[in-house]
């Protein structure tokens, strides 16, 4: 008779199996934290004991070990991941033969704002622009943007991070006409690009900060609501100047570092351009830059 065929997904699962099979059988109960009589005649765990310690059913991880066609999660291909004691490269080698993407546990690396974008960055003469790092931590700006947000040189710590101000800092909800809307907006995409970051310690303290700092936050954070905004009007009422709108728009730096460079350009409408001409030209000497 001929060979069954399998297909190229038959021979991930089997593979599948057989690894875990492997790094279970090289286990041993002591390390696992089960206490086994003398008669023990298994090498390593048993099937019974990883599905116990992951938290999955003894018959659906013996089917996994089979090679059968059962679909495991993220969240149990984890479990299993903490279960079986596996290093960084096991991991990575088990979530590639399940056919799932690994998620990413990521440490803020503050990235150094280098002179060729300092240099952008101040030719933006009359475009409000700073650079803001991974926690939205505002890194280096413009004199276009101290006129229109304030200078980011007279804050610190926590004080100079986008989410803190949008939230806590009474100038920044005055100035803008539609805060409620946009500080919802903001959060939703602060939300959904702090998900690689998720237990990261400086982005937990932020976290906690804000909490206890704004009931907004501590509203509509729990809503876990996620948005993937680029670009969008601004409408504003500054204390100088009075109404002015702009557009502005979310840049990445392709450096690896995760910082962004955000843009506001002034609109036609209401006048804003020459108001804005007006506010650099009332800027004293000695402002502070990044």
């Amino acid at each position: 008779m001929d060979a069954i065929a399998h297909s190229p997904e038959d021979h991930r699962r089997r593979e599948l199996g057989a690894f875990l099979r492997s790094r279970r059988e090289r286990l041993s109960p002591d390390t696992a934290g089960i206490a086994c009589g003398a008669r023990r005649r298994t090498p390593g765990l048993r099937r019974e004991e990883v599905a116990m310690i992951a938290g999955v059913g003894t018959t659906w991880y013996t089917w996994l070990e089979q090679g059968r066609d059962v679909r495991p999660s993220i969240e149990v291909l984890s479990a299993l991941c903490q279960a079986l004691r596996l290093d960084a490269a096991e991991q990575r080698h088990l979530f590639t033969l399940a056919g799932r993407q690994q998620p990413e546990r990521r440490r803020i690396v503050q990235g150094k704002v280098e002179g060729p974008l300092l240099h952008m960055l101040q030719s933006l003469v009359l475009q409000p622009a700073y650079v803001v790092g991974p926690r939205w931590d505002v890194l280096a700006w413009n004199d276009a943007a101290v006129a229109i947000f304030g200078d980011y040189g007279l804050l610190e710590g926590d004080t100079r991070n986008i989410i803190h101000g949008v939230f806590t800092d009474p100038h920044r909800r005055h100035l803008l006409v539609d805060w409620e809307q946009l500080a919802r907006a903001t959060l939703a995409a602060f939300r959904a690009e702090s998900a690689k970051y998720t237990g990261d310690p400086d982005f937990e303290r932020l976290i906690e900060l804000m909490m206890r700092s704004s009931p907004e936050f501590r509203e509509w954070w729990p809503q876990r609501d996620v948005v993937h905004r680029l670009s969008g009007l601004k409408r504003l009422r500054h204390p100088i100047a009075g109404a002015m709108t702009f557009e502005h728009m979310s840049l990445s730096i392709d450096d690896g570092s995760d910082m962004r460079l955000i843009v506001y350009t002034p609109l036609a409408e209401q006048n804003s351009v020459v108001k804005l001409k007006k506010l650099l030209e009332g800027l004293p000497t000695e402002r502070r830059r990044a």
